[in-house]
């Protein structure tokens, strides 16, 4: 891989910042904030390719902040970290926040990295798509400019 896997972990608590960080800073480019305020300005800056986010947070919740970034850009995967066995908050994550994975905290390594790398694959699959389908429509945008040019001549 020779461009590292970007990857933002929003959460109020400064120590789980920080063991993510000590974690996971050597196998990916690993982005923090401490509020979903900051993470969007963050966000907005950065190309980010998985967002994490804690659940219950002040001012801003996880699914809250999920909300918030569709609307910037819905292509990097979410994933929703939530110490409590909050249904609602699983759901409303599923539907609104449109996540791609749900993990209970305290994230085990192996498993927080095993998510992040099939979301990675996920995500990576999306823009081939994406590329190639941009690609076609060049391509057809072409052909019928050609085809015009030979109706017309």
């Amino acid at each position: 891989m020779e461009d590292k896997i970007s990857v933002l972990y929003v959460d109020d608590e400064e120590n789980n910042l920080i063991s993510f960080k000590a974690t996971f800073r050597l196998k990916y480019r690993v982005y923090t904030a401490v509020s979903g305020t900051e993470a969007i300005q963050l966000f907005k800056e950065k190309p980010i390719d998985i967002i994490i986010t804690d659940q219950r947070m002040p001012k801003m919740t996880g699914v809250e902040f999920l909300e918030e970034v569709i609307q910037v850009n819905p292509d990097p995967m979410r994933i929703l970290l939530t110490g409590y066995a909050d249904m609602s908050a699983v759901v409303d994550a599923v539907n609104k926040g449109k996540i791609f994975h749900y993990l209970n905290k305290p994230w085990s390594e192996e498993e927080l990295d095993e998510t992040i790398r099939r979301a990675y694959e996920v995500y990576s699959e999306q823009k081939k798509i994406k590329e190639s389908f941009s690609k076609l429509e060049v391509t057809n945008e072409q052909l019928e400019f050609l085809l015009r040019q030979k109706l017309l001549s």
